[in-house]
């Protein structure tokens, strides 16, 4: 089955920067079935979209909040997808989660979370 495990988070000063990994199992980026993307939330708030790559790697999308800050990547050998945040913000604080979404069937699958917490 798919799993999605994230590392990289935690606590770092504001103009810092984290990279976010998500290792996948269960499915391969080659396959060109899953776009991933990383979404984020924050106590008391909905989840949102962080950043998105498309299943062929091709297309990729940012939230405004975080565009020239943030860049989304993903090494098809290793089945890992990376959030690398630069210039982080304390609004930038909130749990960020991997989610792969199949192209064909439209399901969602997350991973368990990571906390990054931006502050002095």
């Amino acid at each position: 089955q798919v799993q999605l495990v994230e590392s990289g988070g935690g606590l770092v000063q504001p103009g810092g920067s984290l990279r976010l990994s998500c290792a996948a199992s269960g499915f391969t980026f080659s396959s060109d079935i899953m776009a991933m993307s990383w979404y984020r939330q924050a106590p008391g708030k909905e989840r949102d979209l962080v950043a998105y790559i498309g299943s062929a790697g091709v297309r990729i999308n940012y939230a405004d909040a975080v565009k020239g800050r943030f860049t989304i990547s993903r090494d098809v050998a290793k089945n890992t997808v990376y959030l690398q945040m630069n210039s982080l913000k304390p609004e930038d604080t909130a749990v960020y989660y991997c989610n792969a979404r199949n192209n064909y069937t439209r399901r969602n699958y997350w991973g368990q979370g990571t906390q990054v917490t931006v502050s002095s």
